[in-house]
């Protein structure tokens, strides 16, 4: 015996076609649901951060490498100022009534035709020179080698470096032998011989120490150009028509530049390193310009009787290298794209 259930109405009912599924499921998804809050936005820390914003991020982090920045400032604000603390005259006119002053003694000096009181913060050397002053006035000097033997060696070293790696075969050669023949002598060695040859003046000094800094930019150059010439963006250039000047000016070293930056921080430090060693052997500045290495070797007579005139200038040939190359350290890390800090 069969049985017979009833079915309702909305059972009954004939479901939907495949297309108004699918024409209801299209609306659903183009449905747009409204932000709770329309006027919100994306938050500040949210956005991307500039090449330099991040940069500092990075460089910020490195405590010992901010503390190098500081103190470089410091110098070179000290370099630039350093008439508004001492005159020039001042410091180069001898008073020898005041030889070997103690620090924090205050005597009488003559200057202009005059008797004042000065205080020798720092004291004085064998001439009753001011130590401070010297030193200042020393700071302009280092800071004017450092700078300018690097900026010479950075421009020539890079475009020989850019140029080898670019061109390869026996331009490149010719440019790498005779940078192992420069890295074969030792920097201070081959300065000691372009002075003695030229004979001891700033500008021979500035030749001397800018010639021997240009194999460590021309190999490092060369390095990071090896790495990027068969790279993308330069066959892209090269299928554009670009010519190789340009795409060596306007592609291949801008994009190896960081690792150059570091070296050119590096390269200060011993710049002004190599600048005193010079005029403390007595073929760098002359006497009586005020540069630290002169400091330094009018004082290793009397490093017993009077150790002040040996010992601050020698903590600022100290402080200054070292800040440099903590800082050299900081961009390393910095710019290092494959740190991820």
């Amino acid at each position: 015996m069969l049985l017979s259930i009833p079915v309702s109405k909305r059972n009954t009912k004939a479901c939907p076609k495949p297309r108004e599924i699918n024409g209801r499921a299209n609306k659903m998804e183009q449905k747009v649901y409204p932000l709770s809050n329309p006027n919100s936005t994306i938050p500040a820390n949210k956005k991307r951060k500039s090449g330099f914003q991040e940069f500092w991020r990075r460089f910020k982090k490195n405590k010992l490498a901010v503390a190098g920045l500081i103190v470089v400032v410091a110098y070179i604000l000290m370099a630039v100022f350093a008439d508004l603390f001492f005159s020039y005259d001042f410091i180069t006119q001898n008073q020898i009534s005041n030889a070997f002053a103690k620090p924090l003694t205050k005597a009488k000096v003559d200057y202009e035709d005059k008797i004042i009181n000065h205080l020798y913060i720092l004291g004085a050397d064998n001439f009753g020179r001011d130590i401070l002053g010297r030193i200042i006035h020393g700071a302009r000097i280092s800071m004017i080698i450092g700078f300018t033997t690097i900026a010479f060696a950075c421009v020539v070293g890079s475009g020989l470096g850019a140029i080898a790696g670019y061109y390869g075969g026996m331009i490149e050669s010719i440019i790498m032998r005779g940078t192992d023949i420069l890295l074969a002598i030792p920097n201070i060695l081959f300065a000691l011989a372009i002075v003695a040859a030229l004979g001891p003046s700033f500008q021979n000094l500035l030749l001397a120490i800018g010639i021997t800094s240009i194999p460590a930019f021309v190999r490092l150059m060369r390095a990071s150009v090896l790495t990027i010439k068969n790279q993308e963006f330069i066959e892209a250039a090269r299928a554009l028509g670009a010519r190789d000047f340009r795409i060596i000016i306007k592609h291949t070293i801008p994009n190896c530049m960081a690792p150059i930056i570091v070296q050119a921080t590096l390269g200060i430090a011993q710049s002004i390193l190599s600048a005193t060693s010079l005029s403390f052997l007595g073929l760098g500045i002359q006497p009586p310009a005020p540069e630290w290495g002169n400091m330094l070797s009018d004082a290793r007579s009397y490093i017993s009787y009077a150790p002040h005139t040996l010992l601050f200038p020698g903590l600022a040939i100290m402080t200054v290298i070292l800040a440099y190359n903590l800082i050299g350290d900081g961009l390393r890390d910095a710019l290092d794209p494959k740190l991820k800090h």
